[in-house]
């Protein structure tokens, strides 16, 4: 790739700037077009599994996020009573996957990720559109992106821009989009000292609730529960939380008593069920949710447009950060390797889904919470086998890569809710 090689990012989440960054290093030009006005820090946490940081160590920042790690101890699922239905351990966790599991708030992620850019690299509130998808090879069609400012070329551009992208229907008018997941989702970082407990996830009737301490000393509660597309709380969502969660074992409790209404995010579940045909068109590549948007039920959306970032930054095994071949030829291998691969792992988050969120009679709730209970002590790493083939992937530069397949049990430990707006599964 060469020095010059001029690419347009759009979207400043996760996915567009660890494209970036990653982009930056290989001797990119690189612009990040954010229709935001400014970089705030906005949204809840994130989970990072050993997957996204062995990604992140491919542009020098895993071993800074993996600092950030709180969760040392005992976790796994519960019961609203309390009851413990599977255990879980951060050192057999990371045992089993090569590295822990970091939960961390989302604004901490992408200062650390912006901070591989130049001061200038980050344009906000500045709203793109593709005029033109250009064609790979071709000086005289470079891809094409209109802002008020008049308009850009590009050897390449990454369309970051989430959940309902405007790049995609640019580039795959017919694709039917995305679907309701069938639940909401709500996410709070708080304050709570003096409590300790252990990070868990909580199952009940066609509802969950998660709670981990960051290391800040805040404390991350999500919750998720069946309800229709654009249903609000009559009154706040606090009292919609409290209603719910109110008489739910603590330290359930002691977060809602701690939680202001402002604190509170809620947003609708969405996901691409139809698969995209290819993850890129011309120059332009698709990262995150724009390429394929999935349920938070396995913690994975953040996690694979990490993934999608490294991999189209570097799609061979052992690329030196200086590569001639330009970005914009590769993309058909980019497509090859990641449209299997987050097809697989949203299917498992859908299935998931199913499972502990869609789960609403109660006798399969029973059903379920004794089966779990009963598995887990017949087999101690059950949760944990729910990440194989998901948290063990290398990047392709790394010594050995696999890409995930679709099986293994579901989990949604430390899900994925650290989104940056209304529209957007993840970052």
């Amino acid at each position: 790739m060469a020095a010059a090689e001029r690419v347009i990012v759009i979207g400043a989440g996760i996915g567009g700037l660890a494209a970036a960054a990653a982009l930056r290093m290989r001797g990119a030009r690189v612009t990040v077009l954010e229709r935001a006005p400014s970089l705030e820090p906005v949204g809840a946490a994130i989970s990072l599994s050993p997957n996204a940081l062995r990604a992140l160590d491919v542009i020098g920042l895993g071993d800074d996020i993996r600092a950030l790690s709180a969760w040392q101890g005992d976790g796994g699922l519960r019961a609203p009573s309390g009851r413990w239905l599977a255990r879980t351990e951060a050192a057999a966790a990371a045992e089993r996957f090569g590295g822990p599991l970091v939960i961390l708030h989302r604004a901490t992620l992408l200062d650390h990720l912006a901070g591989r850019l130049p001061s200038d690299a980050v344009r906000t509130g500045t709203p793109a559109r593709l005029t033109d998808p250009g064609v790979p090879g071709d000086p005289r069609r470079p891809a094409r992106v209109e802002t008020p400012d008049g308009e850009l070329e590009a050897d390449l551009v990454v369309a970051a821009d989430g959940l309902r992208s405007a790049v995609r229907g640019t580039l795959f008018p017919g694709h039917p989009g995305t679907v309701h997941s069938g639940f909401t989702t709500w996410r709070v970082v708080v304050p709570l000292p003096g409590v300790a407990f252990p990070s868990h996830e909580t199952w009940g009737r066609g509802a969950i609730w998660g709670t981990h301490p960051l290391r800040d000393g805040r404390v991350y509660a999500y919750a998720a529960a069946v309800a229709p597309a654009g249903e609000k709380a009559p009154d706040d969502e606090r009292a919609e939380l409290l209603r719910r969660y109110g008489d739910w074992h603590s330290p359930i409790p002691e977060v809602l008593a701690a939680v202001r209404t402002e604190d509170v995010l809620r947003h609708d579940v969405h996901h691409i069920a139809e698969p995209l045909p290819a993850f890129h068109r011309g120059r332009v590549a698709l990262v995150g949710d724009a390429a394929h948007a999935m349920p938070p039920t396995l913690g994975q959306g953040g996690n694979q447009a990490v993934e999608d970032a490294i991999t189209l930054a570097f799609p061979r095994p052992g690329m030196p950060s200086s590569a001639d071949e330009p970005v914009a030829d590769t993309l058909p291998g980019y497509t090859a390797v990641r449209l299997p691969r987050t097809t697989a792992v949203t299917r498992r988050a859908v299935r998931a889904a199913r499972l502990n969120v869609l789960t609403t009679g109660r006798v399969g709730t029973a059903v379920r919470n004794s089966a779990l209970a009963a598995l887990s002590k017949a087999a101690p790493s059950l949760l944990l086998r729910g990440f194989d083939g998901v948290a063990d992937w290398r990047p392709p530069g790394g010594p050995s890569g696999a890409d995930g397949d679709d099986s293994g049990a579901p989990r949604m430990l430390a899900a994925d809710h650290g989104r940056r707006g209304p529209e957007e599964n993840t970052p």
